[in-house]
């Protein structure tokens, strides 16, 4: 706990709740359970924070087991083509603490993972794999502390299979252009595509 947690525990009178989660729930690694849990995961939120305190909150995807389990301290995962600006692998390189949290929509069940990340090439050509999935980068990051979302507040969401392909006179907006001004996205009610 740091010295804010605690300050803020005792102000709000919850420094007895905490010390119990802190002593039944947050482990030092990930336990057997967290690393089947993180095996059948297809995405996770990435916190990273540069080296003055810029924040940066991401989004990775990919089949399940995409986050692979090393060992019960060690985790990685691929670093696959996007926008190219580099913004959580910035910071990473100037602070290595991440955040990783893994929410199941289906189970509304989530695990944190608390630790520090590097970076590490993948000189590989790896055979196989489409275009579009090789990784020249990894993340690696090792696991500092682990421990239970709270599943009261996490909504049980359904998948729905993606659309392929548009229907013949239908225009559809590059969605990296969504939130630009003048796009025709920000044109269209809420809750329509």
């Amino acid at each position: 706990m740091n010295q804010g947690e605690c300050e803020l525990q005792e102000r709000l009178g919850t420094r007895q709740r905490a010390e119990a989660f802190y002593e039944r729930q947050v482990l030092s690694h990930l336990n057997d359970a967290m690393r089947r849990f993180i095996g059948r995961q297809e995405m996770m939120f990435l916190a990273t924070a540069d080296a003055g305190g810029g924040c940066d909150s991401t989004f990775r995807a990919g089949p399940p087991g995409f986050v692979r389990v090393l060992d019960e301290e060690h985790l990685s995962w691929p670093e696959l083509r996007g926008n190219g600006v580099m913004a959580s692998l910035g910071n990473i390189t100037e602070n290595a603490r991440v955040g990783l949290l893994f929410l199941d929509f289906g189970e509304t069940i989530g695990l944190h993972v608390n630790g520090t990340a590097e970076i590490v090439e993948d000189p590989d050509d790896q055979p196989g794999t489409p275009p579009g999935q090789r990784a020249r980068l990894w993340v690696v990051t090792r696991v500092h502390e682990a421990y239970i979302h709270c599943a009261k507040h996490i909504p049980r969401l359904a998948r729905i299979p993606r659309q392929r392909g548009r229907e013949p006179g239908t225009e559809q907006p590059k969605k990296s252009d969504y939130f630009v001004p003048g796009s025709p996205s920000l044109a269209r009610p809420p809750g329509t595509l």
